[in-house]
């Protein structure tokens, strides 16, 4: 499972044109929507060189079986940013 969380990091890299010093977390957990999947891929980056900005993701099958084409286009990457304040439940 490692390897496929380093691919999946590598993908939102290249995707968002992160940084080399952006981190990038990505983790398979319990899902969390009623109904829903029972897996899902959460992925977290900062992408700004300050690392201030927190971008929040997630996709609706297990880490193993996300895709390139699962992660959103580049140019989408500011709505999916988080004031630094804000919080969830999921990471």
């Amino acid at each position: 499972m490692a390897d496929t969380a380093q691919q999946l990091q590598a993908w939102v890299r290249e995707r968002f044109r992160l940084p080399p010093q952006a981190v990038v977390m990505v983790d398979e957990r319990t899902g969390s929507v009623p109904g829903g999947p029972s897996r899902e891929t959460v992925i977290v980056f900062w992408g700004d060189r300050q690392l201030t900005t927190r971008h929040h993701y997630r996709v609706f099958k297990p880490l193993a079986d996300v895709q390139p084409d699962d992660l959103p286009p580049w140019w989408m990457k500011d709505a999916l940013a988080f004031p630094p304040d804000w919080a969830c439940g999921c990471c």
